[in-house]
């Protein structure tokens, strides 16, 4: 997504845009649909409560610190695999102003900013966590909503000739956008199925409930039910999954003959991306993920 973003706007290139949009329909369409099959339990999704103020604030300080530390959550979990030390650094900070922010002394700031939330209705028939066919006229919209999506994303993604020939080297970027998109449909599934309730694929809390796994052997999330690892504590699927990604990078990169133990010759640069860390895991443990 930073990618996506960056390339967008720096050199007029929409192929990793186009890539992202396709992973945000498919994900959108088979994530709703695993729900209104039942596959996800009685509870379905877990949508997020919706705070603007946190949204805005927290998103573009997470923007901030993505430049700074070379990378956003994913980013900088991946290039670890490829053997990049800088992201490690950045890692650690970004692990530390989640922590602090999530469960330490900064904990109040984000809480007074997540303390302005929008819902739907009064009383009992109130809807603390709407979604956007919620604001449209009920469920009974949801797929008229995700089909106006679709209809928007759908030309967009067709410009960039998804059905065309791939790269010499590694996927067209219609075949990652699609994998990525089926990932995070399947990650509802699982964090429901193994994790005991429905967690999106996301980098802030699943790294936060890591790193409190690793200091205290116990992730701290009040929300989800954790279970225990090796008799030695208890922790949250998603904590587990965090360990997968530089995993997999380190299998692809080794795979496409890319893999490099690389490390800044400027030191200033580890303090750079640490602090870029530190930015970044204070801005989404504000944003909400």
């Amino acid at each position: 997504m930073n990618s996506a973003y960056r390339d967008v706007i720096f050199v007029n290139d929409l192929t990793m845009f186009r890539a992202w949009l396709l992973a945000l329909l498919i994900a959108i369409i088979g994530a709703n649909l695993i729900e209104d099959l039942g596959f996800m339990g009685d509870a379905g999704l877990r949508r997020q409560v919706f705070s603007p103020s946190s949204a805005i604030v927290g998103g573009y300080i997470f923007g901030l610190g993505i430049v700074r530390a070379g990378g956003c959550g994913s980013g900088v979990l991946y290039k670890q695999g490829e053997g990049q030390f800088a992201a490690f650094i950045a890692t650690v900070g970004f692990g530390v102003g989640l922590v602090s922010t999530m469960h330490g002394p900064l904990k109040p700031i984000s809480q007074f900013f997540k303390s302005f939330k929008v819902s739907i209705g009064q009383g009992d028939d109130a809807i603390a966590s709407p979604a956007l066919w919620d604001m449209l006229g009920g469920p009974g919209m949801k797929w008229v909503v995700i089909a106006v999506i679709a209809a928007i994303i759908i030309p967009v993604v067709l410009k960039g000739k998804p059905f065309g020939k791939g790269p010499k080297k590694g996927w067209l970027w219609s075949i990652g956008g699609t994998l990525v998109g089926l990932v995070v449909i399947l990650a509802w599934w699982a964090s429901y199925f193994w994790g005991g309730q429905a967690r999106g694929l996301s980098f802030s809390g699943p790294l936060s409930d890591f790193i409190m796994f690793i200091l205290t052997a116990n992730s701290n999330a009040p929300f989800d039910p954790m279970f225990s690892i090796l008799g030695i504590g208890v922790a949250t699927w998603s904590a587990l999954y965090v360990i997968g990604v530089p995993l997999g990078a380190f299998m692809s990169a080794k795979g496409l003959n890319e893999f490099k133990l690389t490390a800044p010759k400027d030191p200033h640069e580890l303090l750079t991306v640490f602090t870029g860390g530190l930015i970044m895991g204070f801005g989404g443990a504000v944003a909400g993920g």
